[in-house]
């Protein structure tokens, strides 16, 4: 339950700040360039709080929904107006002041995002290094010359000095066209350039495990197969394992770590296997029942447990990219700019069937995520509120009417011909828009709920 409620607050409070970044971007520059503010509101549906501001008596409103929010302007077409503010109204607006209101939004959304990178590189951002541990034969990486020991210095003349930064631009890449070239430092301390073909890299990207299904494996510190973190209800505890279980045997193999233990489970969905567990200095035997899950187009094994780590084993594995002030806005920038074309291209892919919509996340999986990110540390969660962000301004960008990116297409329309569309055209797009926004937003819940279910 104090989980459950966790994840609530946790992820009220990131829509919040984002909804808040967004519509303070429409407000901001709407009361720079001189249009009426009437109500900035966050959340939809009846006021939780409400005052009025003294300048322009705006009002201010949290409202009980917070799926959303919206900046109420001065408009002839939604009520009267005193001709004395006529001059205030948003429809009386030169074409760039309304292009500028509609765009601010979405941007105050990537200037956001920019901003928490900036906060996460300055205070350091703490993963993984980026050091081969396996190359699987015959794969991607095996064909590109990938060796174990090999450092990722950076791809495609990015600096990645975590495997997160590794993954996250390997994917950006894998989207577009050619080679990745990739800068390693191999174990004998010598620099060298390998490829890997984008054309490759996008058939396995649909993968949940992108980086194994390149070839490549994470150096980690060999871990002891014991029981730690179990998940309520799935198999692990529903065939009686408990934390701190050391597994033996399974199937009547031993299993000399963690890894081994994990390779049977992933490898035998839905069956039933003998394992033996040491348990408070006895050994004991249990019928593990496996669970499944899918994971691109395979089927395979799952059980709901995680792996016991000793305190300060992974201290060693462990990277820290901390970048002045300076030099971290830039790389901020550059971050912000990588994923907007990595979510457009992903967008793209979609539309065009060649990425699975399971890559779709609602407001469950984000929910989800807000807690996760918020539980592990304050730098995670500034990472998952740049990402969100910028998934927000991309899709507030979409020329899709009722969305911001659909009034930037008719103010385009309204630039090139000479007026704004017709009434009956902003009308019809209008209801395409939201029939399109709807269908989207039930894909996503579909998408999640699916997640729900296994």
């Amino acid at each position: 339950m104090n989980s459950l409620l966790f994840t609530i607050v946790s992820f009220i409070v990131a829509l919040g700040i984002l909804i808040t970044v967004h519509e303070f971007g429409h407000f901001w520059v709407a009361r720079k360039l001189g249009v009426k503010v009437l109500r900035f509101s966050i959340g939809f549906g009846p006021a939780l709080w409400s005052r009025t501001g003294k300048v322009d008596a705006t009002e201010y409103v949290v409202a009980a929904i917070p799926l959303g929010g919206y900046v109420k302007m001065l408009d002839e077409r939604e009520g009267e107006v005193v001709e004395e503010e006529l001059a205030r109204s948003f429809n009386r607006q030169s074409l760039p002041v309304r292009t500028a209101v509609v765009a601010a939004g979405p941007l105050f959304n990537f200037l956001f995002a920019i901003f928490a990178y900036w906060l996460v590189f300055v205070s350091g951002d703490v993963g993984t290094k980026p050091v081969i541990g396996e190359v699987t034969p015959t794969s991607i990486a095996a064909q590109a010359g990938f060796q174990v020991e090999d450092e990722v210095l950076s791809v495609a003349g990015r600096d990645t000095g975590t495997w997160e930064s590794v993954v996250y631009t390997l994917l950006s890449e894998s989207a577009g066209n050619g080679d990745v070239s990739i800068k390693v430092r191999d174990a004998n301390g010598y620099e060298i350039q390998r490829h890997l073909p984008t054309v490759q890299l996008a058939k396995v990207m649909e993968d949940g495990d992108f980086i194994g299904s390149v070839g490549l494996r994470v150096r980690r510190p060999t871990l002891p197969a014991v029981v730690g973190e179990l998940v309520p209800g799935e198999a692990a505890q529903r065939s009686g394992v408990k934390s701190g279980d050391r597994v033996l045997t399974i199937a009547g193999a031993p299993v000399s770590d963690w890894t081994g233990f994990v390779e049977y489970v992933r490898k035998h969905p839905d069956q039933t296997a003998e394992i033996t567990l040491e348990r408070d200095a006895q050994v004991m035997t249990l019928q593990l029942q496996i669970g499944n899950r899918k994971q691109g187009d395979q089927v395979i094994g799952r059980i709901g447990a995680g792996v016991y780590v000793p305190e300060g084993m992974f201290d060693e594995y462990r990277a820290e990219v901390k970048l002045g002030p300076f030099k971290a806005i830039g790389a901020s920038i550059a971050k912000t700019w990588d994923m907007s074309v990595f979510m457009l291209r992903m967008l793209g892919r979609m539309i065009t069937g060649k990425a699975s919509i399971d890559n779709l996340g609602g407001p469950i999986s984000i929910a989800q995520t807000a807690g996760k990110t918020a539980s592990i540390g304050a730098i995670y969660f500034l990472k998952f509120l740049a990402i969100v962000s910028i998934s927000l301004g991309v899709l507030n960008l979409l020329p899709i009417p009722v969305l911001d990116g659909g009034h930037l297409l008719f103010f385009l329309v309204e630039g090139i011909k000479g007026s704004p569309p017709s009434e009956e055209a902003q009308l019809l797009g209008q209801k395409v828009g939201l029939m399109a926004l709807l269908l989207l937003m039930g894909l996503a819940f579909y998408v999640d709920i699916s997640r729900l279910l296994g």
